[in-house]
């Protein structure tokens, strides 16, 4: 079983900064508040797939943004082990977006963003085997490798080793039926 956990980053930034706050904004106030979402995942069961909400925010600047997003997504991809923890990130308005893309870009990192209509994209740095790749199972849902290799029809190519890095960074989900999925799917 796989839980799934929502945590409205303007309500940490009340509960941890200020209470009529909720603008993130310099670098000491993305600690803080990264800081507080540490501790809540390190409460949780697992696998989980966690929602980062960035919907009532009304401020993001680009330190917020690398000390939130940046640093946490980061310290998890680092984590030893196979993944336990997959992120979504929600309700980026577009200024937001740019920022948490140029953050994404500075640590080699990518992330699963959902729109306001409840899709799923990728943003961030990853090559064009692997995003084409992460598209298949998008599309298809739960997905064995050969399904993958199949769809793209590049046999040279070594989608398994294509898989392992996708599930390593946080963005796709293995199974223990052997197919992988978006986290929001398993």
């Amino acid at each position: 079983m796989t839980y799934h956990i929502a945590i409205d980053v303007s309500s940490v930034l009340r509960r941890t900064v200020c209470e009529l706050y909720s603008n993130l904004v310099t670098r000491p106030t993305g600690a803080t508040v990264r800081r507080a979402i540490e501790e809540a995942l390190d409460g949780l069961p697992e696998p989980n797939v966690t929602v980062i909400d960035f919907s009532h925010v009304t401020l993001l600047d680009f330190s917020c943004a690398d000390e939130i997003v940046g640093k946490l997504l980061d310290a998890q991809q680092r984590a030893d082990g196979r993944p336990r923890t997959y992120f979504l990130i929600r309700g980026l308005h577009e200024p937001y977006l740019e920022a948490i893309e140029a953050v994404l870009e500075r640590y080699d990192l990518a992330a699963l963003v959902l729109d306001p209509t409840g899709n799923v994209h990728l943003v961030g740095t990853l090559d064009d085997g692997a995003r084409r790749a992460w598209h298949v199972v998008r599309q298809r849902g739960a997905v064995q490798v050969q399904d993958i290799e199949a769809e793209l029809g590049e046999p040279s190519v070594p989608w398994e080793e294509v898989v392992s890095q996708l599930s390593s960074r946080r963005l796709i989900v293995r199974r223990d039926d052997g197919r992988v999925a978006l986290p929001q799917a398993s």
